[in-house]
């Protein structure tokens, strides 16, 4: 696998320690060595001023959704005090693709701008996303959906693992996998978590209830506003009939469940029968989840 370039840095190395402001419209030149990897015979590692019209977006942004009002404010801001923090693009045979700064690109449009900051970087189409992603990630700009499936998209277009994307993000493998099992919900569970009417507490107690009736029956509450995400985990967490059934559960059972769920990063249920025998079961929701646990029971044969 391709050596890590330090991504779960974030984007602070990728871009110079000192901002610069662009005026609009201003067509000076700026450029100042950065500390990035790159080629001799490019631009690479420099930040320049460049025409907003040479610049595309990129194919793979894990950002679908801009708010309006968010880009009324930064537009604002670039009209009167330029943009600060330059963007992150590649070189193209025609121009620039840009990597992270999209949301400032349009804005800088919006404001008049002709010319931007940039700094061009020299990555692959995975390190492009990566990189689109930890920037986007540290400023909380994702929705959960975004999120999810652009993790999915590293898993699948790049063929990594969940742990693999999780080391190269800075993140933890269960966080990873936590999100990415959000796309488990039907089209209208994650438009809604998309839109902000439900939350990743209400996706997650959704998740956590196998009868799908039941998890239609907690969402159409969930929307109406008659089912708090407490209440949602409680009925997730009892073991579901069509009819709701009183679970009673020893203390002490609850708190070794909590611990084994610390160790392994998932949801852990043991039952115990009255003769003393009973079972603990260990849900995985990936092939990597469970290699994953298998590794830390200490199990795997290769």
């Amino acid at each position: 696998m391709k050596k890590s370039t330090g991504l779960g840095k974030g984007l602070g190395s990728l871009i110079p320690e000192k901002p610069h402001r662009v005026e609009g419209g201003s067509t000076r030149m700026v450029e100042t060595v950065v500390s990035v990897s790159s080629h001799p015979e490019t631009t690479s590692g420099r930040v320049l001023e460049v025409s907003v019209n040479a610049i595309v977006p990129n194919p793979r942004q894990p950002r679908t959704y801009f708010s309006p009002s968010e880009l009324e404010d930064l537009i604002a801001s670039i009209k009167t005090y330029g943009i600060i923090q330059p963007l992150v693009v590649t070189q193209t045979q025609n121009g620039y693709e840009l990597i992270a700064g999209e949301r400032r690109l349009r804005s800088a449009k919006a404001a008049g701008l002709e010319m931007v900051p940039v700094v061009v970087r020299t990555a692959t189409e995975q390190e492009k996303l990566e990189l689109a992603l930890i920037e986007n990630i540290q400023r909380h700009d994702l929705s959960a959906v975004e999120e999810a499936r652009s993790y999915r998209t590293l898993i699948d277009s790049f063929d990594l693992t969940q742990e693999e994307v999780a080391k190269r993000l800075g993140k933890s493998r269960s966080a990873i996998a936590n999100t990415v099992r959000l796309l488990e919900l039907n089209d209208e569970m994650l438009q809604a978590l998309q839109e902000g009417e439900i939350t990743r507490s209400h996706a997650r107690a959704l998740l956590a209830q196998q009868d799908l009736v039941l998890r239609d029956q907690m969402f159409l509450q969930m929307l109406s506003g008659d089912m708090t995400v407490r209440e949602a985990e409680e009925m997730s967490t009892v073991k579901q009939t069509r009819k709701k059934v009183a679970a009673v559960q020893d203390p002490n059972l609850a708190e070794q469940e909590r611990t084994l769920e610390s160790i392994f990063g998932t949801k852990v249920r043991i039952e115990e029968k009255p003769n003393g025998k009973g079972k603990v079961m260990i849900e995985y929701y990936s092939k990597d989840d469970l290699f994953a646990i298998l590794d830390l029971v200490g199990t795997v044969q290769v």
